[in-house]
């Protein structure tokens, strides 16, 4: 099995940048006869002289944080390789290996790692794939980011290898091996599509029923209090010749409307536009607010009908507020490889960006994207300000469900595979009542009647109804909300039922047929949905009705236009007033004032207000970071603004995080003197020198070192004449001597006992010109004792480094 440690150019560079640590021939290859296979890619392998130390597993640890057990095909995860508070490590390696994999060629690794501080980590100059250290020096930890591979790349091992002084800890075991396999994914970077015709006889009718899940509970960052909302659905189901949206696709102007605005009204246009290929389109009223208790609203619905060629589903809704943030489902095959149709689907939905808007917050102002990007899954590392963001990497709770579930079948089946009981008994069962889940301990009056609908017109209002709790017969069990609010719209205006004709909202009024006195306007509508039967839509598609601009027409009279529309509410909630107006055309003849109402006023009425605990100002900008160098801490605060009569504020005020700036310089390091030499003349005047170490480089810009040697003059005493060239030629002669000795101990039998070896070949040439290159040496054996032990006998090898100097 491949065993990737740190490279040979990465230990000879640590070397070279830390020669105080380490001897430049530290790290030797094993035995070159003993090599099996010949070097490949990333396949140079390097052992340290030194053993591993025993109870030292535990010293560093790799992790994912979050720690978790499977991979999301295409999510990022912060990778952290740490020691021990008592440890630290110079050097490193870490590479994302596919299980079972070799490693000797550029397939076996899977995903990619993005390099966080290029001060402290960069890509393995001949190995890519890996990351190593920038500089050797001494660190606790380094942290990188690694983006999973597509769906289909099976389990994955991150190994790292720690290089601590002359030690080597390798991957292959402990806590330095991290196994993820691929977890089933919400989504695949690019919606699939289905593979093959489907092949089902007659046709099947489903109810889709979407639950919102998002909530100030489960999603409580920065969660929008008082306009939290889901939009109306819009979906349809299709032939596979058309795409109502899909991950790694270009949102269209339809989508752009209803993941901006919530508005469904374009995207209805654009399914409608596809004739055949559509078969029922979907919809669902808007949520207000986005979350309620079941027992309170209950979850919205809709039936529609799948075909042989047209058995896809595809759906979205728009969380709101947020810049271009969706839910749905693309393309989902309801079709069975065995000529049938699926009995149910059930699946958690994460929220998606169309690509269409810049925001990073669920109010962020509007920022278009030009252009536009790929429609895709958000994730929890987008952007630290997102309400999703998570720095451990996780996955994004779902914020909704949606559940599609078969209730009837028509026409002759041709599916092989026998019904099972459940699905028999979904085919003719009958639609259940929904039960009350109201506890038994809340007693409650009747619900009121719905309150008129805050919209006169066919544009989305909203109504509301109350009842009163008239006892709590146990403390213990909460008692549900007493409110109630619906969306709607003007008097015939509503939705009929998906399985029987469907009618689009009303367009607006055509003008007076008259500019004075009685005439008549009209207005139309059109057919959204036949019956399923096949039937003719008798619900009528254009009303009229008779019209007063004018009521007096004489030459004297005062003319005006018809009423214009009426401005919004002036309350976003309870109680409100809106206004309308309309213009002179025409002033009496005889010169005397108009007397006509221009303005009108009356009385809205919005859904009830919610109690608000709080209202607090937009956030601040971070302020600078509290240090000019290093690790330090910004702030931004917001203010109180609602009025303290509305409750006490829980919430935050202040927000602080940390900042990093350029590392702050380091000083060279240096060690004491060492004591004065002894005087290199025995007589007379010479010389007694002193040195000092450099512990430590200077980095990031610090002081420079000084001298490390230091000489001063010095006289022992006066030579007698000739005694001072004896004593001079008696010192060389011994140096000369001590040299000759301890070369020959290099190269004898000592060094290697129970052999005799050869003298080191020469260096062989250098592999590079430049940018840091390797020569080899070679000392054989030349004989071989009887005494000898097998791993004290055999032919070495050393490497060096050389051309370093940059290119």
């Amino acid at each position: 099995m491949f065993d990737p440690g740190l490279n040979s150019g990465a230990a000879l560079l640590l070397c070279l940048f830390s020669s105080a640590i380490c001897d430049p021939f530290a790290f030797t290859e094993e035995p070159f006869e003993r090599t099996g296979k010949t070097d490949g890619y990333c396949s140079r392998i390097l052992r340290a002289q030194s053993s591993k130390k025993e109870g030292s597993s535990n010293e560093f640890r790799l992790r994912v944080e979050g720690d978790p057990e499977s991979y999301q095909p295409g999510s990022t995860y912060r990778v952290t390789l740490t020691a021990t508070s008592a440890s630290y490590f110079r050097g490193f390696s870490l590479i994302a290996l596919r299980e079972g994999a070799e490693g000797d060629k550029y397939e076996d690794y899977i995903g990619n790692f993005q390099i966080i501080d290029e001060e402290e980590t960069q890509f393995m100059t001949n190995c890519p794939p890996a990351v190593t250290e920038s500089t050797p020096r001494r660190r606790t930890s380094i942290q990188v980011f690694w983006t999973a591979p597509p769906s289909g790349s099976g389990c994955v091992l991150l190994k790292a290898s720690i290089v601590q002084k002359r030690i080597i800890y390798f991957q292959d075991e402990g806590p330095l091996t991290k196994r993820m396999c691929e977890k089933e994914s919400l989504y695949g970077e690019v919606t699939d599509k289905p593979l093959l015709d489907c092949c089902a006889c007659g046709t099947a009718k489903y109810r889709v029923t979407f639950y919102g899940n998002w909530s100030e509970k489960i999603h409580p960052k920065d969660y929008p209090r008082r306009a939290n909302h889901w939009s109306a659905l819009i979906g349809a189901s299709h032939s596979k010749n058309y795409v109502l949206w899909e991950y790694g696709g270009v949102a269209s102007e339809g989508v752009k409307q209803v993941a901006e605005l919530g508005s469904p009204v374009k995207m209805e246009e654009e399914i409608r536009q596809k004739g055949d290929d559509i078969l029922t389109v979907i919809k669902m009223k808007a949520q207000w607010p986005a979350w309620q208790p079941l027992n309170v609203r209950a979850a919205p619905s809709a039936e529609f009908s799948v075909d042989r060629t047209r058995h896809l589903m595809s759906f979205l809704t728009m969380l709101g507020p947020s810049p271009d943030w969706n839910v749905g489902l693309s393309a989902e095959d309801l079709c069975t490889k065995d000529c049938g149709w699926v009995q149910k689907v059930i699946q958690d939905l994460i929220p998606w960006d169309a690509g269409t808007d810049s925001g990073v917050t669920y109010e962020s102002p509007n920022k278009p994207t030009a252009p536009q990007d790929k429609i895709r899954p958000l994730t929890s590392l987008d952007h630290p300000q997102s309400p999703f963001y998570d720095p451990e990497g996780g996955a994004i709770t779902p914020v909704a469900r949606v559940v599609v579930e078969r209730i009837a079948r028509k026409g002759e089946q041709c599916n092989i595979v026998p019904d099972n009981v459940d699905d028999i008994v979904a085919d003719i069962a009958q639609e259940e009542k929904e039960e009350d889940d109201t506890p038994e301990t809340c007693i409650y009056s009747n619900w009121s009647p719905w309150s008129a609908c805050s919209s006169a017109t066919c544009e989305k209002g909203k109504r509301m109804r109350q009842r009163m709790l008239k006892a709590q017969l146990d403390r213990s069990v909460p008692c549900p909300h007493t409110q109630d609010f619906e969306p709607c719209m003007g008097p015939g205006c509503s939705d009929e039922d998906a399985s029987t004709c469907m009618m689009s909202e009303w367009i607006t009024w055509s003008p007076c047929s008259l500019s004075c006195g009685m005439g008549t306007r009209s207005r139309e509508r059109y057919v959204k949905q036949f019956p399923d039967d096949g039937s003719v839509c008798t619900l009528p598609t254009q009303e009229t009705e008779n019209c007063v601009v004018n009521e007096e027409c004489s030459p004297s009279s005062c003319l005006v236009t018809e009423w214009g529309e009426w401005d919004p509410c002036s309350a976003t909630c309870g109680h409100g007033m809106r206004r309308r107006e309309r213009f002179v055309t025409l002033n009496p003849a005889d010169g005397s004032t108009c007397d006509t109402e221009l303005l009108e006023r009356e009385k809205c009425m919005m859904p009830e207000c919610h109690t608000i605990p709080c209202l607090l100002s937009p956030w601040s900008e971070w302020s600078d970071c509290s240090v000019t160098c290093g690790k330090g801490q910004r702030i931004r605060q917001r203010m109180l603004k609602s009025p303290v009569e509305l409750g006490d504020c829980t919430e935050d005020l202040e927000q602080v995080e940390k900042c990093m700036l350029p590392e702050c310089p380091i000083d060279c390091i240096m060690s004491e003197w060492s004591d004065w030499s002894e005087c290199n003349k025995s007589c007379g005047k010479g010389h007694t020198i002193r040195t000092r170490m450099v512990i430590m480089e200077p980095q990031f810009g610090g002081n420079a070192c000084h001298e490390i040697i230091q000489r001063k003059k010095c006289k022992v005493r006066k030579c007698t004449r000739g005694q001072a060239n004896s004593d001079e030629k008696k010192r060389r002669r011994e140096l000369r001597e001590k040299r000759r000795s301890k070369q020959g101990r290099s190269e004898g039998v000592t060094e290697h006992p129970g052999c005799k070896m050869r003298p080191w070949s020469s260096w062989t040439e250098c592999t590079k010109l430049c940018g840091g290159g390797i020569q080899e040496r070679l000392m054989t054996v030349k004989q071989k004792f009887k005494t000898a032990q097998l791993s004290s006998c055999k032919d070495r090898k050393e490497i060096r480094a050389c051309n370093v100097h940059p290119c």
